[in-house]
């Protein structure tokens, strides 16, 4: 695999990523309406932090306070 193809992957993990985080966000205006942009963004950031169904993270190793 050369450095392009490498840098194409990654760039495309981190565009679905984005993606993912923008549907969230649109979910959550919709059931939420009334809600402050700054609220849907606690939302956002707190789903980032416990995310159903991976309560420890995606895989074995250290737990990250990078977003926190």
């Amino acid at each position: 695999m050369s450095d392009t193809d490498a840098a194409r992957r990654i760039r495309a993990v981190f565009d679905m990523y984005e993606f993912g985080e923008q549907m969230y966000r649109a979910k959550l205006r919709r059931e939420y309406p009334q809600s402050p942009p700054d609220e849907i963004e606690s939302l956002v950031k707190q789903w980032r932090m416990d995310r159903p169904g991976a309560p420890m993270g995606d895989a074995v190793g250290r737990l990250t306070t990078r977003f926190g």
